[in-house]
């Protein structure tokens, strides 16, 4: 401590925030772009870096995150993947359906079922890997090759079953996954480029998180968006807890002791992606019948951005503590995975292990 200066005192307190590489730079984003946003505007590196880079940054950040995913831990992280996806993905369109169907005039206290499906299906990439390597472990964060397919209006388009548009394009979504894929070969091909990768996992959390910020207004939040927070707890509350008993019930199903059922990843998915903002958009160029919505529609989602950004530390911090104090830690599901089990070993036990 005698050699920090103020500034680095400052940065420490501000570390203590769960989910912090995060939620810091997100929030500054979102002042800057709401007050001062000629000041990302000026150009050149600048503008590039903080306001239009943030497709670049992730891409490598997921370049990194492959990296660091072995073989071996291969498997589990497409199985968590998948299980995610289908819960996050099925309950957005339950509950947004349901909505549709069934509540008067087709709203819920003025939530839209476009904004509900495009929101809860939808999650923040950027804040699940954050939020796993900080309280998870690789399998956790490998997930994202797997649940990056829920990026976009892809998943929505269908839910909505608009007419000729649940065709999948393939390229798109592969597009979206090969800095992964990219990055999990270079990590098993070179040890020496899995080091070179490794600092990139933390390095570029902050700059992707600020670029995310720098493209949502507080102004969004008033009005009709103001609906949105609603949205934010519920795709929190809702997603969360189908995502939680999706994967505890495959963690029962494949037989993993209960020191190693881990559930961070379930935890770290419910979210509100910043990309879910353009749905709507997107939708009603398609199917004009959505123009009348459209607006209101993304302010809420916006809106649900926001909240969820804020509110997901928070729980998965609490969420991690309370598996800890049950004897359960994704070090111990992460040593299941390394360990070699013979089938005299099924019986082994795995010690909890302690941070």
């Amino acid at each position: 401590m005698e050699n920090y200066t103020s500034f680095d005192k400052v940065l420490l307190k501000l570390l203590k925030i769960p989910g912090a590489l995060m939620i810091v730079p997100l929030f500054l984003g979102v002042i800057f772009n709401t007050f001062a946003p000629e000041v990302l505007n000026i150009g050149s590196f600048t503008t590039a870096l903080f306001k239009n880079g943030l497709a670049v940054l992730i891409g490598l950040f997921f370049l990194s995150v492959g990296s660091q995913i072995s073989f071996r831990s291969a498997l589990p992280s497409v199985e968590k993947g998948i299980v995610l996806l289908v819960a996050k993905f099925g309950i957005a369109v339950i509950f947004g359906l349901s909505v549709a169907f069934f509540a008067p005039d087709g709203v819920l206290f003025g939530l839209l079922p476009l904004a509900i499906i495009a929101g809860m299906s939808n999650s923040n990439g950027s804040l699940y890997v954050a939020l796993t390597s900080q309280f998870g472990n690789k399998t956790d964060k490998g997930a994202i090759s797997i649940l990056s397919i829920n990026d976009g209006p892809f998943l929505t388009l269908v839910a909505l079953g608009v007419a000729g548009l649940a065709a999948f394009p393939l390229m798109a979504l592969f597009a979206a996954v090969f800095p992964m894929i990219f990055g999990f070969i270079l990590g098993n091909s070179s040890t020496i480029a899995r080091n070179f990768l490794a600092p990139g996992e933390k390095l570029i959390i902050p700059f992707a998180a600020f670029a995310i910020g720098a493209g949502i207004n507080l102004e969004v939040l008033l009005g009709q968006g103001a609906i949105g927070v609603l949205l934010g707890i519920a795709t929190a509350v809702i997603s969360g807890g189908a995502a939680i008993i999706s994967l505890y019930i495959w963690h029962v199903v494949r037989r993993h002791p209960k020191p190693t059922r881990n559930m961070v990843s379930a935890a770290s998915e419910a979210s509100v992606a910043g990309n879910a903002i353009a749905t709507p958009a997107i939708v009603a160029s398609l199917d004009p019948t959505y123009l009348a919505v459209q607006d209101a529609a993304t302010a809420q989602i916006a809106a649900a951005v926001v909240t969820t950004a804020f509110v997901l530390p928070f729980f998965v911090a609490w969420f991690a503590g309370w598996q800890k104090r049950h004897g359960i830690t994704p070090e111990n599901e992460e040593a299941l995975y390394e360990v070699e089990q013979t089938s005299e070993e099924v019986g082994y036990e795995i010690k909890p292990a302690t941070r």
